[in-house]
């Protein structure tokens, strides 16, 4: 039998049992194929029908462009501090502020006992440095305001009260805060300082409260801050006197722990700076000291 011709061209038969190897070719199909697997995993921009790509949102990115921010804060602050939420509400499209207004000393409570918010401003240092000895505020605070007592009455000030000491008046209802609020805080300070003792009627858990009993009439006099009997105008009076300089409240403000920080940010600097002035000075602030 004669020999295939081609035989001496380089062919050689297989022989039994040999694996096929796989060319260079078929290795870089493959290659590609995981490539392009790799490109389509959820880190990557995926491209959307109609042409549109949505990209996979930062990594640890702050909440700054919607969103509820929750403000705990003072209840002297409530008029102010309302404004001042629609002001940020409309530099921040998407962004809603949430307030809880009470006496400084109850929002302590509510933060350390688990309560989530975003911000807490304080009628006073002492319920700020309880919030921070209580692990809940992020960062150092600031302080962005003062305010000192004034005595409310009904207005054209019916039973003649001129001074501090005249709220013993034998007859007279009055009304103050309790002594772990800061309005009450300092009312004691004052007492020190004059040596007046008040026999007050009933002691209420934030500044609004003793103002509301002065208002409806349920109080002849109470002691709340210059800046609630000028949100109050025409529904009470305003009696100064001088020893309210021995009680000044400064006003700090802080990031809340576990919160939203980046717009907690944004709102502790708006509240600190012109236009949070502007309004803090309009309701009857004082300047940060």
């Amino acid at each position: 039998m004669n020999k295939p011709a081609f035989r001496g061209s380089g062919w050689r038969s297989p022989r039994l049992g040999a694996k096929p190897r796989i060319s260079q070719l078929a290795l870089a199909v493959a290659a590609v194929a995981l490539f392009a697997g790799a490109c389509s995993s959820s880190d990557e921009p995926s491209t959307q029908p109609g042409g549109s790509v949505t990209a996979p949102a930062p990594k640890g990115a702050g909440n700054t462009g919607g969103g509820t921010l929750t403000v705990f804060a003072a209840a002297s602050l409530t008029e102010s501090f309302t404004a001042l939420g629609k002001a940020f509400e409309g530099r921040h499209p998407g962004v809603t502020v949430k307030f809880s207004f009470a006496g400084s000393s109850g929002l302590v409570q509510q933060l350390t006992n688990g309560a989530k918010a975003d911000v807490f401003a304080s009628a006073d240092q002492a319920n700020m440095d309880k919030a921070v000895q209580g692990g809940v505020i992020d960062g150092q605070p600031t302080v962005f305001a003062t305010n000192k007592l004034a005595i409310a009455v009904a207005p054209g000030n019916p039973k003649g009260i001129k001074s501090f000491a005249d709220l013993n008046k034998a007859g007279l209802t009055v009304i103050t805060c309790a002594p772990q609020v800061p309005c009450g805080a300092a009312a004691k300070k004052v007492e020190t300082a004059t040596g007046v003792t008040l026999k007050p009627k009933s002691e209420e858990q934030d500044v609004k409260q003793v103002l509301n009993k002065v208002a409806s009439g349920d109080a002849d006099a109470g002691l709340v801050y210059v800046t609630d009997t000028t949100s109050a105008a025409g529904k009470v009076d305003k009696v100064d006197f001088p020893e309210a300089a021995q009680a000044i409240n400064s006003y700090p403000i802080a990031a809340v722990k576990g919160g939203q920080s980046a717009l907690a940010k944004q709102f502790d600097d708006f509240v600190l700076g012109a236009e949070g002035k502007s309004e803090l000075t309009k309701a009857g602030f004082g300047p940060a000291k």
